[in-house]
């Protein structure tokens, strides 16, 4: 993990980074008086440790945890500094020193924000990183099943942390465990539990915020309206939440796991097409994602029993996959999970490594998203194989997880996450391509085509996509983008959002409007539907 540099910290005795530290200070000389308009002098006085550009570790820092690749060459506008808070007060003090100098804060946790808004500006504006990877603390209770966890810790984290627990508990969130807590709760957050589940948010039930004020507030002293909106409506919007209360689920000790490919000429169009009515449809405790890509069609599937439950299940909902006893893999939960997402030679102590993988490394990519609530007809499949065997789609993926279950037996209302009742199943576009080969053009328009192709076949008015799958294609402008992610949820997060930063400090480039830009004044009917 890359150092921070505290305003107070002694002078290293090595000429390289006195150098550095000499160009800290200058920095501080300078910017006080100029673009910081006094903030760095603030952070001084609080004892707040941060980097400056020409700080030894900055670039190190900054680049740590951006997870997508195409940012490294061109972040558009860099921040000033990287703030690196090591506790509550630290953030409190950031933020009131933002306040009281004019200075605009992105917050990361894991950096996984697939348009980089939480260390990037599209706009030339200045602006700091609040980086949270130093508050990655987790307290698991088996006793009473719950757990604190901080922002910046990752999902592999959290998971560690509660199997050392307890081998019977577990916690339902996302596949990836280098993903920050705080910006995939602050989302939804969904993963192979969810139709057993429900969404992380689901399962959220305290949280510690700092707000635009820099007041530390709970569940209580927020409101039940901010508490409503922070579960689901987007990081970086109402404050900056530092610690997360959950509820852990039970899980059993043995877990059935498979991975089963089929190919084009073994009839994958055929077998989609069923199982876009079939995986909705299975027990709660079965989940069975699909990834679509070189001609194949690769079902992966978590269900929550052994192989001998699982047999039969199958043989009578799904018998086209031909799933066999060849097919099962028994494990531990824990041991799912990095055994879905990295492979067959991984270990539990891999949800430990908050490093990406060497793929992701040298890959940039674009992402977009969809909802599907009617089958798509096999015709239709047919030509979306077609499409990815494109030489510029060599990369490409679509990723189908299903619903049903618990996630669409909450309310629309119940969270800010509106994509419940009525949807099959959601679909992930990306494609990858080598930042050593050129700088994605090609690959980026052809998932604007596929995503323009598949229009006819998803939902629509509004057509849905997923907050955590950010997406800038869909606009600068809140009034279009804000109904995507979130249908008639919209208002009252706006709502939300004036009640604890009418302000607006709190703010990117798809970050939930205050009231005072409008938005509400024109759609008066809004508020009385949502209250």
């Amino acid at each position: 993990m890359a150092r921070s540099f505290n305003l107070f910290v002694p002078v290293l005795l090595t000429f390289t980074c006195l150098f550095c530290l000499l160009c800290f200070y200058f920095v501080i000389s300078s910017s006080s008086q100029a673009s910081s308009n006094g903030f760095l002098q603030c952070l001084s006085d609080s004892r707040i440790p941060v980097l400056t550009q020409n700080s030894c570790s900055f670039k190190r820092q900054l680049e740590a945890y951006i997870r997508n690749p195409k940012f490294m060459a061109n972040t558009n506008v860099k921040p000033l500094y990287i703030v690196m808070p090591t506790n509550t007060s630290h953030v409190q003090g950031t933020v009131r020193c933002g306040r009281q100098c004019n200075m605009s804060i992105r917050v990361r946790s894991g950096g996984h924000d697939y348009e980089g808004l939480s260390y990037r500006s599209v706009h030339a504006k200045d602006f700091v990183v609040l980086d949270l990877s130093q508050l990655h603390k987790v307290s698991v209770d088996s006793h009473t099943s719950t757990a604190w966890v901080e922002s910046g810790a990752t999902l592999g984290e959290l998971y560690y942390k509660v199997w050392k627990a307890s081998d019977v508990l577990g916690f339902p969130a996302g596949l990836c465990p280098t993903v920050g807590v705080g910006g995939h709760f602050s989302g939804g957050g969904f993963g192979m539990l969810m139709r057993k589940y429900g969404l992380a948010i689901d399962n959220v039930i305290d949280v510690e915020l700092v707000d635009a004020k820099g007041r530390l507030l709970n569940k209580t002293s927020m409101g039940s309206d901010v508490f409503w909106a922070i579960r689901g409506g987007g990081g970086e919007s109402f404050g900056i939440v530092l610690k997360w209360q959950v509820k852990l689920v039970p899980v059993p000790r043995t877990v059935t796991v498979f991975n089963v490919s089929v190919s084009t000429r073994q009839g994958a169009v055929d077998v989609v097409t069923k199982w876009q009515q079939v995986a909705p449809t299975l027990r709660d405790d079965l989940f069975i994602r699909v990834l679509v890509q070189n001609q194949r069609a690769d079902f992966q599937s978590l269900f929550l029993g052994t192989c001998d439950v699982l047999l039969p299940v199958m043989s009578d909902h799904f018998p086209e996959l031909k799933f066999n006893r060849s097919d099962c893999k028994e494990m531990t939960w824990i041991q799912s999970v990095p055994y879905i997402y990295l492979g067959n030679n991984s270990t539990v102590e891999d949800l430990l490594n908050r490093t990406s993988s060497a793929f992701a490394h040298n890959n940039g990519f674009k992402a977009k998203s969809d909802f599907v609530r009617q089958a798509i007809p096999r015709d239709v499949w047919a030509s979306i194989f077609t499409k990815l065997a494109q030489p510029e789609a060599h990369y490409g993926l679509m990723i189908l997880d299903p619903y049903g279950g618990k996630i669409s037996a909450v309310p629309e209302s119940a969270t800010p996450f509106p994509h419940r009742a009525g949807v099959l199943y959601n679909i992930q576009y990306i494609n990858y391509w080598n930042m050593a080969s050129g700088n994605g053009t090609v690959q980026t328009k052809w998932i604007r085509d596929m995503y323009t192709f598949m229009a006819p076949y998803v939902s629509s008015n509004p057509r849905e996509a997923y907050f955590n799958y950010r997406d800038l294609d869909l606009g600068d402008s809140f009034e279009v983008w804000g109904p995507k992610y979130f249908k008639r949820n919209y208002p009252r997060l706006v709502m939300a959002k004036g009640m604890i930063d009418y302000d607006d400090y709190f703010h990117n480039e798809q970050s939930i409007p205050s009231p005072k830009h409008g938005y509400l004044m024109q759609r008066p009917e809004a508020l009385s539907s949502s209250f």
